[in-house]
């Protein structure tokens, strides 16, 4: 991939040294089970919101198999940035704090400058053998390839590329079998769990699973960050939007409640095939964001009409309930 909108795959986020400041923020805004994180920079893909959502949801289900959960929480004590998550937390809330903002530590580090872009193009094109490596938090790779997979799709011919890879099938598969692993080290498997906590999220994120190929665009928009959008002014793009479809609140305690407020996930959430999480995304993709306002080629921009929104809220709730049941599951079914 080309260094250009398309670095802004889940590249807007605080860095780590934002989150030890937001320490401080949490010793005078977290209260008891007020769960409120203030912080500078938007997020993206899904943003911080979208991530906390699905994080909030499966930790509501871990909480009905409390030994799995004492699992999570003792891998989460783990990550570096840990110490800044529950600073200021009571004890009681510490393990669910941590939990939802595990969700945002991938994206976290890509503002961070003690991780650097690994590979080509701005880090987006993988390069082995960093590329494929699973060596923990040592690690000071970005890997931003691990996020998504550039399934392509045309609607003029246009001949598709194949995804790079590694991608995040190819990662959540390695990293599940590593947290089942009975010979794998415990700082190995902090490190696989916050992941995996983060790109089961991304799996669920229609333009996480998809590239369109068109004249204009041979080799891709890349998930949508390609072609803009006009609100007021013409500055955004439809990856961004997807990415906010559900909001942009940066609360952890509005996270909880909107978690809450969601439709079960239904009876597919057992399905555990990352496959079939990004079949079900493309599809999506397919379906719901490239359709109308948005044009069958070029790169707007396009103005989005309220009906469009108003499904891509749908869209955002249905794909999040799944993903939230989903990573649950995934988490107990490792670590059992």
């Amino acid at each position: 991939m080309m260094a250009h909108p398309a670095s802004n795959r889940c590249v807007n986020m605080p860095n780590q040294s934002a989150f030890s400041r937001g320490g401080r923020a949490l010793r005078r805004l977290l209260v008891g089970l007020a769960l409120t994180l203030a912080v500078n920079a938007p997020a993206v893909a899904w943003n911080d919101f979208g991530h906390m959502v699905v994080a909030s949801i499966a930790y509501n289900e871990l909480k009905k198999t409390p030994t799995v959960r004492a699992k999570v929480e003792t891998l989460l004590k783990l990550n570096p940035a840990y110490s800044s998550w529950v600073s200021g937390v009571a004890a009681a809330d510490r393990g669910e704090v941590a939990f939802l903002m595990a969700s945002r530590w991938p994206d976290a580090i890509k503002r961070d400058s003690h991780y650097v872009n690994d590979g080509k193009d701005n880090g987006e094109t993988p390069v082995e053998p960093i590329a494929s490596r699973n060596i923990g938090y040592k690690d000071t790779a970005r890997h931003k390839y691990w996020h998504y997979k550039d399934i392509g799709f045309s609607t003029d011919g246009t001949a598709v590329e194949p995804p790079k890879v590694p991608n995040i099938a190819t990662t959540i598969k390695r990293f599940t079998a590593t947290l089942a692993s009975q010979k794998a080290s415990q700082g190995l498997k902090s490190y696989d769990l916050v992941w995996l906590i983060h790109l089961v999220g991304d799996a669920h994120q229609p333009l996480h699973a998809t590239s369109r190929f068109t004249a204009d665009k041979p080799h891709g928009d890349i998930g949508g960050n390609t072609i803009s959008l006009c609100a007021a002014p013409c500055k955004d793009e439809l990856h961004a939007f997807w990415d906010g479809a559900l909001g942009r609140s940066e609360s952890l305690s509005e996270a909880r409640e909107a978690a809450l407020a969601l439709p079960p996930a239904g009876g597919s959430a057992d399905v555990l095939l990352v496959d079939t999480w990004l079949d079900e995304s493309l599809l999506e993709a397919k379906s719901h964001a490239y359709v109308a306002p948005i044009g069958a080629d070029g790169s707007g921009p396009f103005i989005l009409t309220d009906d469009y929104r108003t499904t891509a809220e749908e869209v955002a709730k249905k794909r999040i309930a799944l993903a939230g049941a989903r990573l649950a599951a995934l988490i107990r079914d490792a670590l059992k």
